[in-house]
């Protein structure tokens, strides 16, 4: 059957579909409220460049009806986890976070396990995303807790009884109330009550130190102390008694940063992350990240998640209380954990920017893209408001780093024409590189797509110049960096998970960030000048005077007549500080 055929035969239930390449691999899988409708949206209307390569790698598919959305999107998750199917974002590996597991045997143990569904006569805590702090935890309460730590009861005494980390119930007769004692301590301190503990410790600490057995005083002090320093990692408290899972995300530089705050009895107990590349909208991509989560993962009580997800019937699919927030504590906990995917997107770049491998490998990819040699490169980029102080900036990377002595700004003259912007710029960048025979870019990469490549282009053809090659950096229609373009006008795919996308998006957002601020900065002082011409007798020179002494309007309008005196004289002193003070009295 022709695949056209084929969409015409779809269902309108909810259910998965499952694209396939021309070698029968399955390469993409997605979950529908309306399969015939989602799937046919494919074939059909404009599509970034991450779908248009999809559906150009698609020459059949297969799709599976489900009871409900709910079923759809289980299914989902099991068929990406099955298939693994490369346009698809995989967020869990096999790897799943540890637990604490006290049994509930005659003689319990406490360990540090990852299956929770090995043992069903035990307690479970966690899950522990920070291995460390469940290690230190364990420690603690293993030094806390003479529990046993043999797998298997052997027929005498071993070195945990002899050194008081074990009763030794292998020989010893040992009363079930004091196992069941330890139990309810243990999950008693698990659940964040831990002051009992602490008040026997110093007890007994104090005890110690009267009686002159100061080896054990400093034993209860060591203790003492690790439970604070255990408890600290805790560093935030709500008012709850349930379990309570907040998840958030924030997008930017064309990846998504999710975050997860897990709380255990109003106690913060881990934070967990992931940072991907995206690929569909943020939402759709953080929803298939709460399903892959909590498949290996158990629900809390309650989960709070962003206001905008409360249409989306996701009560269908998980089995616990949410809470979609506008204001209030709860909201408070979702801004912590948007806060937290911000820094973690923000130093994941910061992190990349700094690793000299990293633009090695970079300026490599680039130059098999390109077949051209990328030691220098030169970017250029246009800013204004309404054609006003309109204005270019180039930002210069040798080696993949940025050569920051080697930035220019420039004052164009074309208002809101930015072809024609972009020509002045590089015009006036070749040329004097012409003119003072100083060395060209390998590179020129301009920020924009079709229409500022081809004003480069004609400069570079007018100055007849052949040796610098010409790229464009092409935005999404959510203005994030996409692919590239060559002075063809042909479209260069970019993976999104590679060093060179990397490299190429910090490129644009510091050519960017240069021609904002030079832009702002330019306003600004016009602004300054244009309130300061109203003053009588305050001529440019006296402005200057004024500017540079004070560097801003502001700080001239709080200053006294004394220090306006010294700069500019006593009479346009005077003219300056009644202009300012009947400004403030019309406010």
């Amino acid at each position: 059957m022709m695949l056209k055929d084929k969409l015409l035969t779809l269902p309108n239930n909810p259910g998965c579909y499952l694209m396939k390449d021309k070698n029968n691999e399955i390469i993409y899988v997605g979950k529908a409220k309306n399969l015939k409708n989602r799937v046919n949206s494919y074939f059909h209307g404009q599509h970034n460049n991450k779908t248009t390569k999809l559906v150009s790698n698609i020459v059949d598919f297969e799709y599976i009806v489900t009871p409900s959305e709910k079923e759809a999107f289980i299914l989902e998750y099991n068929l990406i986890k099955k298939y693994k199917p490369r346009f698809n974002i995989i967020f869990m590996d096999d790897c799943s976070y540890p637990y604490l597991r006290l049994t509930t045997e005659q003689y319990p143990t406490l360990q540090l396990v990852r299956d929770r569904k090995k043992m069903k006569n035990a307690r479970y805590f966690g899950p522990y995303p920070n291995v460390g702090y469940a290690k230190q935890l364990l420690s603690l309460l293993q030094n806390l807790f003479p529990l046993r730590k043999c797998k298997v009861m052997p027929a005498k005494v071993c070195l945990y009884y002899h050194i008081g980390n074990c009763l030794g119930p292998c020989e010893f007769k040992i009363e079930p109330d004091v196992y069941r004692k330890m139990s309810e301590d243990i999950i008693a301190f698990l659940n964040g009550d831990t002051k009992n503990i602490k008040e026997d410790l110093i007890a007994k600490r104090d005890k110690y130190a009267e009686n002159l057995s100061f080896e054990k005083a400093e034993e209860c002090q060591k203790l003492i102390e690790a439970i604070e320093h255990v408890t600290a990692a805790d560093f935030m408290q709500f008012s709850s008694e349930k379990s309570c899972d907040v998840f958030n995300y924030y997008q930017d530089k064309g990846y998504i940063s999710i975050v997860g705050l897990l709380y255990r009895n109003g106690k913060l107990l881990s934070r967990h992350l992931t940072l991907k590349p995206l690929y569909d909208s943020e939402q759709e991509t953080f929803i298939s990240y709460l399903i892959q989560y909590y498949q290996s993962n158990p629900l809390p009580k309650e989960l709070i998640l962003p206001y905008e997800l409360s249409e989306e019937n996701l009560q269908e699919i998980f089995d616990c209380h949410l809470f979609f927030p506008q204001k209030g504590d709860k909201l408070k906990l979702l801004n912590l954990a948007q806060d937290n995917c911000k820094v973690n997107l923000q130093q994941k770049f910061e992190i990349v920017n700094k690793q000299q491998q990293t633009s090695q490998i970079a300026l490599a990819q680039l130059h098999k893209l390109i077949n051209w040699p990328v030691d220098k490169i030169e970017l250029f980029d246009n800013s204004h408001i309404s054609g006003t102080n309109a204005v270019a900036a180039q930002v210069v990377y040798v080696d993949g780093k940025p050569e920051k002595k080697s930035y220019r700004l420039y004052k164009v003259s074309n208002g809101n024409n930015d072809f024609a912007n972009m020509e002045e710029v590089i015009y006036r960048r070749l040329f004097n590189a012409l003119q003072h025979k100083s060395s060209l870019p390998d590179l020129i990469i301009v920020d924009g797509g079709e229409s500022q490549i081809k004003a480069a282009k004609t400069i570079l053809e007018q100055l007849n110049i052949s040796s610098v090659k010409l790229l464009g950096l092409v935005k999404n229609d959510k203005h994030q960096t996409d692919n590239l373009m060559d002075e063809n006008f042909k479209i260069i795919p970019l993976d999104k998970e590679s060093e060179l996308f990397y490299l190429l998006t910090n490129m644009q957002d510091e050519v960017h960030r240069s021609a904002i601020s030079f832009h702002q900065r330019l306003r600004q002082k016009e602004m300054q000048h244009s309130q300061l011409e109203e003053i009588d007798g305050i001529g440019p020179k006296k402005r200057s005077k004024l500017l540079h002494k004070f560097s801003s309007v502001k700080k001239i309008k709080d200053a006294s007549i004394d220090e306006l005196s010294a700069v500019v004289g006593s009479k346009a002193a005077q003219n300056v500080y009644e202009y300012f003070r009947k400004e403030k009295e019309n406010d």
